[in-house]
This record gives C-alpha cells, sequence and structure tokens, in this order.
C-alpha cells in the first residue's frame, strides 16, 4: 500500500506521481494551489518517501498497479487525471495502458514515452553500481545539478537545496529498485496513439534530461495533446517555475469536457 498526501475532499480527482529520486514532497506547491478547486492525491511510489519497498521485481508496470490500487482504497469511483513527471510520467503512460478505464484525463511532464538506449541503461547500471558500492546519495549527488535548469541554479539555490534534501532522504534500496524499474521500462512510443483521453504535455524549455523534442514526440503523436512549454525551468518544472505549473494545469482541468 502506498503512502500518500491528500489534500481537498471534493472537485475532479487530480493524481500526482513523483520524479526519482524525490518524493510526493515534491509536490507541495501543487497541492497547496489547487486542492481548493481539485481533489489531489500524491502518492510516495515504491521504496520512496514513507511507502514500502517492492514486493517483487522493480518495475515502472508495478508502480501503475499500486497507483491503481490506492485508487481502490481510497474509494475514487471516477476516472481520474493522472499528472506524472519524470520517473512518474513512466508510470502515467503504464497506467494508461493498464488501467484505461481509469483515466478521465493525462499530464505527461519533463518525460518521454522511448525507453532506455542501450547507453542509457549502460548508464542506469553504473548508477545501480555506485548506489550499492557506495550509496544512494552518491547518485542523488551526481543527479540534482542536470535535474535543474540553468536559471534555478544560477537563481534559486533554495530550489537546489529542497530537491538535494529530498534526495538525500532516500533510501540506497529505493534508488538502486528505482533505476532497475527505469533501466528496464518498456518502449511506449507504440500506445501513444491508443490514448484517447484529454492530454497536456509539459516540458521545461531548459529540461535537459527529456528535452523539448521528447515533448514533442508525446504530442504529435497522442490524439488532440496539448504541448506547453515552460520558461526558465529544467527538468523539475513544477518546482523551478510552480506558478506557471499550476496556471497551466489549472486551465487544462477546467477546459475538459
Amino acid at each position: 500500500m502506498l503512502k500518500f498526501q491528500e489534500a481537498g475532499g471534493i472537485g475532479t480527482p487530480l493524481i500526482l506521481l513523483h520524479a526519482f529520486p524525490l518524493t510526493s514532497e515534491m509536490w507541495r506547491l501543487q497541492i497547496e494551489a489547487l486542492s481548493n478547486e481539485f481533489y489531489v492525491v500524491a502518492p510516495d511510489l515504491p521504496g520512496f518517501g514513507a511507502s514500502s519497498d517492492f514486493e517483487s521485481a522493480p518495475s515502472i508496470e508495478q508502480m501503475a498497479r499500486e497507483v491503481a490500487a490506492l485508487l481502490d482504497e481510497l474509494f475514487v469511483p471516477q476516472p481520474v487525471i493522472l499528472g506524472g513527471l519524470s520517473m512518474g510520467g513512466y508510470a502515467s503512460l503504464a497506467f494508461a495502458r493498464l488501467f484505461p478505464e481509469k483515466l478521465r484525463a493525462l499530464i505527461l511532464c519533463d518525460t518521454r514515452a522511448e525507453a532506455d538506449t542501450p547507453e542509457g541503461k549502460a548508464n542506469r547500471d553504473k548508477m545501480i553500481a555506485l548506489a550499492q558500492s557506495e550509496s544512494g546519495a552518491a547518485v542523488v549527488e551526481q543527479m540534482v545539478p542536470k535535474l535543474l535548469g540553468e536559471t534555478t541554479k544560477n537563481l534559486r539555490p533554495d530550489v537546489v537545496k529542497t530537491v538535494t534534501r529530498l534526495g538525500l532522504a532516500q533510501s540506497d534500496v529505493a534508488i538502486a529498485n528505482a533505476l532497475r524499474a527505469l533501466r528496464d521500462r518498456a518502449d511506449s512510443l507504440y500506445l501513444l496513439p491508443q490514448i484517447q483521453v484529454p492530454t497536456l504535455v509539459i516540458v521545461g524549455e531548459e529540461d535537459g534530461i527529456t528535452p523539448l523534442a521528447a515533448a514533442q514526440t508525446l504530442a504529435q503523436n497522442i490524439r488532440g495533446a496539448k504541448l506547453a512549454v515552460i520558461p526558465q525551468a529544467g527538468h523539475l518544472s513544477n518546482i523551478e517555475q510552480p506558478e506557471i505549473f499550476n496556471n497551466i494545469v489549472r486551465d487544462f482541468v477546467r477546459e475538459l469536457p
């Protein structure tokens, strides 16, 4: 069972899935801003935050199944708006494949449809080895500069501190298992034309991990998808430019049929 944060209690259910190597806490400013209008639920994915580790082989599909189980546990009867950033975006795409009947809309943030390339898989293996030989903290310290845009790193030391703090709080096991799930995830390109729900794709202008081209691939292959580019934001666009991010999400949800 996933641990989670929730706020609002009424309105359209908005489920937010976090990035690697963070927790539901990365959505704090979204929970605060959007819960007066929507029922916001932000779970900790397996192994992160207060949630227990994977009970079987780590996988993105298992993350999606855990989210579906959480919705059942919360007695959410209607289809939900599911938003995910980076790793959370991969889990959102897996959810769309496994549980299309539970979806009202998708929000895919700073993520991609493609599986890891051979080079990408090799890099994951190096990170797993680093987590095992040294610590998950060593992985986080390498990753944080890549997660944030240049504007944020130069002008927002508070954001750099917050992201670092959240990452360093995660266990070595959680870091390694999530890396295995990311490395082994399936390619979702084939799925995109099959998605039938309204979809919003968000990307930070300075995202070097899943850049604009990856977001364009999503938007161009999902029928009717909208693409929003957030200026002066890197891979963690919701943290780096929260007000712009929140307004984009709010407007998208308000316009849903």
